[in-house]
């Protein structure tokens, strides 16, 4: 159940989103021309989306953060729709099946 600690965390999650230029890179993301097949890590913008998602990802998965609340704010599963091919090449390259794996799961529990 979430808590006003929760609450708190997501603001500021919100503010550090905001800082690293979260919503330049979602504008990307969600651009027509975007293609997650071709997505890449190489990618500044969705690296930050990678690391952003692992971070909250990684934060529920250790009861730090409330999941349902997350879930409520983020369409996790879309965001991971758009760069869960480039992570799945990395994963692929370097042979590191853990890579973004919090994000992925986190968006698995949300569906579509």
């Amino acid at each position: 159940m979430a808590d006003r600690q929760d609450g708190s965390m997501i603001v500021q999650l919100a503010q550090w989103g905001s800082a690293m230029g979260l919503e330049e890179a979602q504008h990307a993301l969600w651009a027509e021309d975007f293609d997650p097949e071709a997505a890449s890590v190489d990618d500044v913008l969705v690296t930050r989306v990678l690391t952003w998602g692992e971070t909250i990802g990684t934060l529920t998965k250790n009861g730090l953060l409330d999941a349902d609340l997350v879930l409520d704010w983020l369409w996790v599963a879309g965001l991971w729709s758009r760069v869960g091919p480039a992570a799945r090449k990395l994963r692929e390259k370097t042979g590191v099946p853990q890579l973004y794996e919090n994000f992925e799961a986190l968006a698995s529990r949300q569906g579509t």
